[in-house]
């Protein structure tokens, strides 16, 4: 059983859904990284999701392509970021951790030896966002042989006939995007959100996380509702942007957030 599954089993016997959280490799500097991650995991936060920095991610919305840049800025590469997750896995081997980009990075370095080195450095799963799941099989593969999930998103624009397509090829975990754009935008409509994840529901029997436009505790408990996890992202880069100067200043801020996120999730 990977960390991912357990993690969302163990949730589940306790009555309790998944915090995740996004924040971005290198941002704001490479030294930074770990102890954030150390910081959103005491706040209650089950799953990391790191982003690998990328020069044109078109699904981010102003918030994460910042944080995106200032990763590339400081000379942060995909083998960088497999080499930080295995830093926090010296201290930490029971958090998931997912890496999400775009499949340009894996080709470039190669699908066989980023499957490798992701495994060998403790990663569990991969979102790539510009991956079709027709075009998937041969990194399904590879990814598959070193144990590590790969996850799928499922739009709100997605036809049923294509859900049920994505959901057979998925594995961990779906990522339901709560609305149309990019990260960070403010039109969450939770009815609509909810009988989506339904529908969801009736097709796969996989945990089923929400992310995109969930801005603080009150969207992430009603989104808990109906859900197995929550994504975090935008809110938790904006408060990194914010408060870079002082790392024990951001890491205070953001232990707050997440730690309030945390207990309205558990409310509900």
């Amino acid at each position: 059983m990977s960390r991912i599954e357990r993690t969302f089993r163990d949730l589940k016997s306790n009555n309790k859904k998944a915090l995740i959280s996004f924040v971005t490799a290198g941002d704001p500097n490479e030294e930074w990284t770990i102890p954030i991650l150390d910081t959103l995991v005491e706040g209650g936060v089950d799953i990391l999701e790191i982003g690998i920095p990328f020069t044109d991610p078109e699904a981010e919305g102003p918030s994460i392509q910042a944080s995106s840049e200032r990763g590339l800025s400081q000379g942060m590469t995909l083998v960088k970021v497999l080499e930080l997750v295995g830093g926090f896995r010296k201290d930490n081997g029971i958090t998931p951790v997912v890496l999400m980009g775009y499949l340009n990075s894996i080709l470039a370095m190669g699908i066989e030896h980023f499957a490798e080195k992701a495994s060998r450095a403790g990663v569990d799963g991969l979102i790539l966002v510009n991956l079709p799941p027709e075009e998937a099989d041969q990194i399904s593969v590879a990814l598959s042989n070193s144990d590590i999930n790969l996850i799928f998103l499922v739009a709100p624009t997605t036809t049923k006939q294509r859900a049920q397509m994505i959901a057979e090829h998925a594995s961990g975990f779906i990522y339901y995007v709560s609305l149309k754009g990019i990260t960070g935008a403010n039109h969450l409509q939770i009815d609509s959100v909810a009988e989506n994840v339904g529908f969801l529901r009736e097709i796969s029997s996989l945990p089923i996380a929400v992310g995109f436009g969930i801005k603080n505790a009150e969207s992430a408990a009603a989104i808990s509702k109906f859900s197995d996890g929550v994504v975090v992202g935008s809110r938790l880069v904006d408060l990194i942007a914010e408060h870079s100067t002082l790392l024990e200043e951001t890491r205070s801020r953001l232990l707050a957030e997440v730690t309030q996120m945390r207990e309205a999730i558990d409310e509900t």
